[in-house]
């Protein structure tokens, strides 16, 4: 069997496992590393109350703590469905250099999942979101910003 698909199984079967415990949503997430699984996770908005309880988004902290790098530099998402618009930000920001997943996006919109209205909000400018914005420019509030730009010990990521 193709590790791939070994490794996808493992998330697909902690979809299951999560979602049958009540936790969340159908969604698991198993990130590997040099051949071998240095974190998994189910999704667990609903026990942990969290929106962001995504299983991306734990799985990327696990790995994160597991290895002791913010990068994932070399590491693969496998995950049950097309991650969501959070997921995805997180595992760029995470630098994850492949993703492999199982169900579209339009499964999971078939079961009440639809992240499309997400994907469009983002495109939209700032001003016609749902969600209310506005830039305010205080003074001083660019200083936090060079200071830390500035700053020799700083870590960029």
């Amino acid at each position: 069997m193709n590790p791939d698909d070994i490794f996808l199984a493992r998330a697909v079967e902690l979809a299951r496992l999560g979602s049958e415990r009540g936790d969340g949503g159908p969604f698991g997430a198993v990130i590997v590393f040099e051949g071998r699984i240095v974190a998994e996770a189910w999704n667990r908005v609903v026990a942990s109350k969290d929106p962001t309880a995504h299983a991306e988004v734990a799985a990327i902290r696990s790995a994160s703590a597991a290895l002791d790098r913010f990068h994932l530099t070399g590491c693969t998402l496998y995950a049950s469905s097309e991650p969501c618009p959070m997921c995805l930000a997180a595992a760029y920001w995470a630098r994850i250099e492949r993703i492999v997943f199982a169900n579209s996006r339009a499964e999971a919109a078939a079961i009440g999942f639809c992240d499309d209205w997400l994907y469009d909000e983002l495109q939209l400018p700032v001003s016609e979101r749902r969600i209310p914005m506005e830039h305010r420019p205080l003074p001083g509030a660019i200083e936090t910003m060079q200071t830390w730009a500035c700053c020799p010990q700083r870590v960029p990521y």
